[in-house]
């Protein structure tokens, strides 16, 4: 897909590998929007770049719709990317009890609810776009997680949220697909996000040795760079793409 000139939105691109992709879209040539819960994170990303920041919760639809009108009018919106996501822990029967269901319904509703939100919004956009040479007229990527396959002990509501994920791609990437809107989804691995920065090095360096090969946690960079290769590569549809080094993970 031709990027130079277009626009983008990346929610969570605040930090972590949401800001990882936006910086990717950028050097791209892609004029990007930054959304993020976090306001100060999302103008120092947007700064960064020369892009645009908008602040607000991707569960809810005023600031996605915000998001929407400001991209297109930076240019045309060809890629919305879904990077936004929480992930508590917490087991179904624990000592303090029961799964708290307000915590799962937070889960859902970030992860999986702000995820569709995202790929309504910039989809219906999308499909009024003048069709480039070879159809194509936009490109949403959700992000989920490898867990979606192999959720551990205390991620039913974070695996739950991801196996959604997953499941409305291919339905969303059929149903897109006479519009030349393609939709695909990462789920990547264990990678070094703001969220790893709080466990002790040794930690850090263990779960490292997890993946097969590289033996080490993904590169928010990498993460972006997969973001630019599905943009490059129209047979890319429909699918989830694990970016995980090899990595199964176990049962706790």
């Amino acid at each position: 897909m031709e990027l130079q000139g277009a626009s983008a939105i990346v929610t969570g691109g605040g930090s972590g590998l949401g800001a990882a992709t936006a910086e990717a879209l950028a050097r791209a040539g892609v004029q990007v929007v930054v959304l993020d819960i976090n306001e100060a994170n999302a103008k120092a990303v947007a700064t960064r770049l020369g892009g645009t920041a908008i602040a607000g919760d991707v569960s809810e639809e005023a600031p996605l719709q915000r998001a929407v009108e400001a991209a297109t009018a930076l240019g045309p919106l060809r890629m919305a990317v879904a990077c936004a996501g929480i992930a508590p822990a917490a087991r179904i029967a624990g000592r303090n009890g029961p799964h708290d269901l307000a915590l799962f319904e937070r889960v859902i509703r970030v992860n999986l609810i702000g995820t569709f939100n995202l790929l309504r919004l910039a989809a219906a956009r999308m499909t009024t776009n003048a069709p480039l040479p070879d159809g194509q007229r936009g490109l949403v990527v959700c992000t989920a997680s490898i867990a979606a396959f192999e959720g551990q002990i205390g991620q039913a509501a974070y695996s739950a949220s991801k196996g959604g994920v997953v499941g409305m791609t291919l339905p969303a990437a059929r149903e897109l697909a006479r519009f030349g809107v393609r939709v695909v989804t990462i789920a990547p691995g264990l990678f070094h996000t703001p969220l790893m920065d709080g466990l002790t090095p040794e930690a850090r360096e263990s779960l490292g040795k997890q993946p097969l090969f590289p033996q080490r946690l993904g590169r928010p960079e990498e993460f972006g760079a997969m973001v630019l290769a599905i943009a490059a590569n129209p047979l890319l549809n429909g699918e989830t793409i694990r970016l995980d080094g090899a990595l199964r993970l176990p049962p706790a």
